[in-house]
């Protein structure tokens, strides 16, 4: 593996740690963007690469994403995010879950983890025996905090919403057709959210069955995998893994908006570019799909102080995302610059890289 402070995604993280546990078997990376506003705050992902430089790629860009996350939620949050290596096999135990948590507690507060790609709420409980720098744990029902997917989905059908209505000048998701790709819990409740509003909706996931059973829940069709990003739509709405919108990619699309969940969708920032000049109006991923993290973070605040933190707070800020973004695209339709380079700046500016 090359040096990661030489690849391009290293954009000058403050700490990246390599954690080995023999014992366990645990491989893990912890990488922290900024602590500008706060604790590195973002999940942690347990993933098989084939190639563990895909891994360190993977955290540089998703603890960079999670910075500008933060900052334009307003959070008083930095950014961080963890990769766990797992084996061909996928192989995750308690006892990795432990070391993962002990890793956590040695940073002694300075990043703070929750649930992302391949972890669940009864794996944070594991990590939370070991560390109290973990958030998305179980609460009463009215508090803030456990599973961020609903709260992601809640943000990006807000931001979908605004997004139609920005670029298609419709008050009304009714008729409007979404492709969605990915149906966890973030692309299933945005599909649910949007089908009760009368959107028109095509769903694919690499699990097939799931997308039937999606598809027939929401009135929609479901379609393979491969053919998800080239079917004829108003809205595509990446909600799986990031690096979708590479140049074969974006030559797939037939939409006029691009907005959804997944993390680092945009392959390289150039790409922002593409869409741009194409005339298709992206969300930029990482502040259409802050509800989760809104939620999480929230949580984890108010227990750090010992206060109740009401979900009507996290509804409340969840609700000012689609503002967020009609600020980006007004900035970046006066000034002839792409969405993401707009929203960017803006980020660096508020974590002190302006």
């Amino acid at each position: 593996m090359s040096a990661f402070w030489t690849q391009p995604d290293w954009d000058e993280h403050e700490r990246v740690d390599v954690v080995h546990d023999r014992a366990s078997g645990l491989l893990a990376i912890i990488a922290l963007h900024s602590t500008h506003l706060g604790p590195g705050a973002g999940g942690t992902r347990f993933w098989h690469y084939p190639d563990p430089e895909m891994g360190m790629r993977d955290a540089l860009r998703l603890s960079r994403g999670m910075s500008f996350k933060n900052a334009m939620a307003g959070l008083p949050m930095g950014g961080g995010k963890a990769v766990v290596l797992l084996d061909r096999k996928g192989t995750k135990t308690t006892e990795m879950l432990h070391a993962f948590g002990d890793a956590v507690e040695a940073m002694g507060g300075r990043y703070v983890t929750a649930e992302d790609v391949g972890a669940s709420v009864a794996d944070m409980q594991e990590v939370a025996t070991r560390t109290q720098h973990v958030c998305g744990l179980p609460v009463d029902e009215g508090d803030a905090g456990g599973d961020p997917g609903p709260f992601t989905a809640m943000g990006i059908y807000h931001g979908i919403k605004a997004a139609v209505a920005h670029k298609l000048g419709k008050d009304s998701m009714q008729g409007v057709r979404v492709a969605i790709q990915g149906c966890g819990s973030v692309g299933g409740g945005t599909a649910r959210l949007l089908a009760k509003d009368g959107a028109r909706l095509v769903v694919s996931d690499i699990d097939a069955e799931r997308a039937k059973t999606l598809a027939k829940e929401v009135g929609g069709e479901a379609v393979a995998v491969e053919q998800i990003m080239g079917t004829p739509c108003d809205v595509f709405s990446p909600n799986a893994l990031g690096a979708v919108l590479d140049d074969a990619g974006i030559a797939q699309l037939d939409c006029a908006i691009v907005a959804g969940g997944a993390n680092n969708q945009l392959a390289r920032p150039e790409h922002g570019r593409v869409l741009h000049d194409r005339g298709i109006l992206y969300a930029p991923d990482y502040v259409i799909n802050a509800g989760g993290i809104i939620n999480v973070s929230l949580e984890y605040l108010c227990r750090q102080h010992g206060e109740p933190c009401d979900i009507n707070e996290v509804r409340k800020r969840i609700a000012q995302i689609p503002g967020r973004l009609q600020s980006i695209w007004d900035k970046s339709e006066a000034e002839g610059t792409p969405s993401n380079e707009v929203a960017d700046a803006m980020a660096m500016e508020l974590i002190g890289r302006g």
